[in-house]
């Protein structure tokens, strides 16, 4: 058998491994690994009768509110969907006046930098 020391991150670990076998025999704990994260989720897919005009998002966060519901008349400038980026509320507004037709997201999803958020009548 032979010790060694193996330093991770600045912490050092003893490590006994047997010669010839392949096995190993921590003799100190082992840092565990981090799970994966998951993966962002996608947008849901617009509904069937989806508008034609798209709000998008300016910048990757997450979805901190929905500000207006399917159906509702918005002006040009009317927050539709409100995002959370490096700690401040971005309002995501309407591009044009129209109806919304669709929004494609829930509260908490996470989102890329110009995803669809919404749609417009």
């Amino acid at each position: 058998m032979k010790s060694y020391t193996i330093t991770v991150n600045g912490t050092a670990y003893e490590v006994t491994v047997e010669e010839g076998t392949g096995v190993a025999a921590a003799a100190a704990p082992v840092a565990k690994k981090a799970a994966p994260r998951a993966a962002p989720k996608a947008a849901a897919a617009p509904a069937a009768g989806a508008g034609s005009i798209a709000v998008k998002a300016g910048t990757a966060g997450k979805v901190l509110k929905i500000a207006a519901s399917v159906g509702q008349a918005v002006k040009a400038g009317d927050s539709v969907i409100i995002i959370e980026a490096m700690k401040m509320e971005i309002p995501v507004v309407a591009p044009q006046d129209g109806t919304v037709a669709s929004i494609d997201v829930r509260e908490g999803d996470a989102i890329e930098n110009g995803a669809t958020l919404a749609t417009l009548n």
